[in-house]
C-alpha cells in the first residue's frame, strides 16, 4: 500500500492509434504497480472530468467552444499533432480533472500523483506539442479560486521547455515555475518560465543532477510555495526519440528524489503529473514513470515538516 494516493482513469488513454506518443502508457504504468505489488486497487482515484468553468479560468471561451464541438480550423488540429476526436477531449478533460484531485489530495495527504497530464505545452488560445488544455494551470487556478492555496511552484523537467506554463503564468508572483529541458529541441519559441535551465545537447547524470539542485535550492531560496505541481518528464532518457540528453534510468530516479527531497525539507505537498516519454522501447518509458513513483513513495516515508 503505498502512502498517498494515485488518480487514474481507463479513459486517459489519448486514442492516438499508431503514433510516437505511447497514449496505452497510462494503462501500462497502472499495470506495471498492480502486478509488481507497488501499489494496490485501494491506492487508486478515478477522477471526474474537469469542469468548462474550470477549463476556462486558463482557456479562452473560443477555444473551449472549438474543442467542444469539433470546430478547430485543420491548420490548429496540425498544430496539435495529434489527431483530433471526441475521445481525446474527453481524455484531456479527465487528465485536468485528476490534476485538480491530485492537488486536492497533496494538500491533504502530502503528496498524490496523477498518472496522466503535465501537458505543458498548451496555450490559453490554442494546443500545440501532443498538448490540447493545461490540466496544471487549470489545477493551480481552481486551488487558487477554491482558497487552498495562495502561491504554487511548478518544476518540469520534461526534455522540452514548457511553453505553455511559461506564458500562461508569466507575470504572475503568485506562481514560480521552473523548468529544466534541452535548449535545442522543441518547442522553438520558449517564453521565460521564472527560472530556465537550458541544457546542451548529450549531458548525462552527473552534471544535470548538479544543475538541477543548484536552481532548485535558489528556487526554494527565492519562494515559499503552498504545493509544488512536479511535471515528471520521461524524456529525458538517452534513448528517447524526442529528446536529445543521456540519462539513464537510475540517473532519472535520481532526479525525481532530488525534488522530492527538496519540497519535503522545505515542508511542501507534492502533486504529480507524469509528462513525455517517447522511448524506442515502450517498457523504459513504463519503468522511468514507475520510478517517479516510487521515488515519491520512498520520501513519503520520511518524516517531513508538512502537517495537513
Amino acid at each position: 500500500m503505498l502512502p498517498f494516493k494515485l488518480i487514474y482513469h481507463e479513459g486517459y488513454d489519448l486514442n492516438l492509434g499508431a503514433h510516437v506518443f505511447p497514449s496505452q502508457k497510462y494503462r501500462l504504468i497502472r499495470d506495471r504497480l498492480l502486478a509488481d505489488g507497488i501499489a494496490g486497487p485501494e491506492d487508486f482515484l478515478a477522477p471526474e472530468p474537469a469542469a468548462d468553468e474550470d477549463v476556462l479560468r486558463v482557456h479562452s471561451r473560443e477555444y473551449v467552444h472549438k474543442l467542444k464541438t469539433g470546430s478547430l480550423s485543420p491548420a490548429e488540429i496540425l498544430q496539435l499533432e495529434v489527431p483530433y476526436s471526441a475521445k481525446l477531449i474527453e481524455a484531456c478533460w479527465l487528465a485536468a480533472g485528476g490534476s485538480i484531485l491530485a492537488g486536492r489530495r497533496a494538500l491533504q495527504d502530502g503528496w498524490a500523483a496523477n498518472i496522466g497530464g503535465g501537458f505543458h505545452h498548451a496555450y490559453p488560445d490554442h494546443g500545440e506539442g501532443f498538448c490540447v488544455i493545461h490540466d496544471v494551470a487549470i489545477a493551480i487556478r481552481r486551488l487558487q479560486f477554491d482558497g487552498a492555496i495562495e502561491r504554487a511552484m511548478v518544476v518540469d523537467t520534461d526534455v522540452h521547455q514548457g511553453n505553455g506554463t511559461a506564458a500562461i503564468f508569466g507575470g504572475d508572483e503568485t506562481v514560480f515555475t521552473l523548468s529544466i529541458h534541452q535548449v535545442h529541441n522543441y518547442p522553438h519559441s520558449k517564453p521565460p518560465s521564472t527560472i530556465d535551465i537550458d541544457l546542451p545537447d548529450g549531458i548525462g547524470d552527473a552534471d544535470y543532477l548538479a544543475i538541477l539542485e543548484k536552481h532548485l535550492h535558489r528556487a526554494f531560496h527565492d519562494f515559499a510555495p503552498d504545493v509544488l505541481f512536479y511535471v515528471a518528464g520521461a524524456d529525458p532518457y538517452r534513448e528517447d526519440q524526442l529528446g536529445g540528453l543521456a540519462l539513464t534510468i537510475d540517473g532519472l530516479a535520481r532526479r525525481d528524489a532530488l525534488v522530492f527531497d527538496y519540497a519535503r525539507r522545505n515542508g511542501v505537498p507534492v502533486a504529480i503529473t507524469l509528462a513525455g516519454g517517447y522511448a524506442r522501447h515502450v517498457t523504459d518509458t513504463i519503468s522511468i514513470h514507475v520510478g517517479t513513483i516510487l521515488a515519491a513513495r520512498d520520501a513519503a516515508r520520511i518524516p517531513s515538516t508538512f502537517a495537513p
